[in-house]
């Protein structure tokens, strides 16, 4: 995935901006792999018999998905790029991920999909630092 995403990012007319190319098509890359991983994970957790003790997991999935695939669009935007943005974003993704990671990882001895999920979220938590690294 991140072959196409760095290919667009030099297609750009702007480049990739201040931001170090390869860090931020690693961290896009992350961010619409874990907003799949944790849509995925509610669901499989929608269809576990102690769904009613999954609830929390379910909200946590649906809330990171949600931030991950905002953060994903945002940062693939290059054009006046808004520099509060792209440092608060990635902020909101990384919180978002660390917590999904955590909730999950509760749940991962029991559910092989929430260990998916816990995996993918704290590799997009790590993307994030990166690349929050790189701008700071």
């Amino acid at each position: 995935m991140s072959h196409h995403i760095s290919a667009m990012l030099d297609a750009h007319p702007q480049g990739a901006g201040t931001l170090g190319k390869d860090k931020l098509a690693e961290c896009i890359a992350a961010c619409f792999q874990c907003a799949q991983t944790c849509t995925a994970c509610a669901d499989a957790c929608l269809a576990e018999d102690m769904v009613a003790d999954l609830t929390t997991c379910i909200r946590t999935d649906l809330d990171c998905s949600d931030i991950c695939a905002a953060t994903g669009n945002i940062l693939s935007r290059q054009t006046g790029t808004n520099a509060g943005l792209t440092r608060t974003v990635p902020e909101a993704c990384r919180a978002a991920c660390a917590a999904c990671a955590q909730e999950c990882e509760r749940h991962a001895g029991m559910h092989e999909h929430c260990r998916i999920c816990a995996e993918a979220c704290r590799r997009c938590e790590a993307t994030c630092t990166a690349l929050l690294a790189a701008v700071a």
